[in-house]
């Protein structure tokens, strides 16, 4: 009889997802990032409509005009001002934990558009079959060569306290905080899997060319 743990999978009602949309998007000249129209529509709200399906919950952590992102029907939370203002992925991390009312939470950022309809099954079975602490999603970028994506991340809302801790310390890299700990990268490279799925839009030009891989 073999004595390997098998563990529960996880209900997508356990799972909240926080969508990250409280960046500067300097590179998009400064505008609010989330705001902008993917096929008429808001990035931040095209995320909350493709995830919607996916998960229990959703938040949104955004810095800036909260009142249009509360338009779009669910909570809206600023980052922590404890780290400073516009820190960085682990600050909207950080908000999604210190907010979150179910067991998991999955981190999205606004700006990918395209991102897999089944992206948190594929994550959530994973994390459930190796007994992680992180499940990141891994994919090809545009060289072809797949990496990890650390932003799309499940975790357990037990790792606020550890990332607490690593923030207090000064860090500040997503992949710095998860490798202290147990980390399954799911692959996102199947023949059936978009190629495209994990292209971010950091340039209004960038958008317009995932816009147009739909036309």
């Amino acid at each position: 009889m073999s004595n390997e743990t098998i563990n529960p999978p996880l209900h997508i009602e356990a799972i909240t997802a926080v969508i990250l949309a409280g960046g500067r998007g300097s590179r998009m000249g400064g505008v609010d990032k989330g705001l902008q129209n993917f096929n008429g529509v808001p990035l931040a709200l095209h995320t909350l409509l493709r995830l919607s399906p996916q998960v229990g919950d959703i938040i949104i952590n955004a810095n800036r005009n909260l009142a249009a992102y509360e338009s779009f029907g669910v909570p809206v939370w600023p980052d922590a001002t404890a780290m400073g203002d516009y820190a960085g992925p682990l600050a909207g991390f950080m908000t999604g934990l210190a907010h979150c009312e179910t067991p998991y939470l999955l981190t999205v950022p606004c700006d990918t558009p395209l991102f897999p309809p089944d992206l948190v099954s594929r994550l959530a079975d994973a994390l459930a079959h190796a007994g992680a602490d992180f499940a990141v999603a891994s994919a090809p970028e545009e060289d072809g060569q797949s990496r990890p994506q650390p932003v799309f991340c499940l975790m357990g809302t037990h790792m606020l306290e550890s990332l607490h801790r690593f923030t207090q310390g000064g860090g500040r890299k997503i992949d710095a905080w998860t490798a202290q700990h147990t980390v399954v990268h799911v692959s996102f490279n199947l023949a059936s899997d978009d190629a495209h799925a994990f292209f971010n839009a950091n340039t209004l030009a960038e958008l317009h060319r995932l816009e147009s891989r739909l036309s």
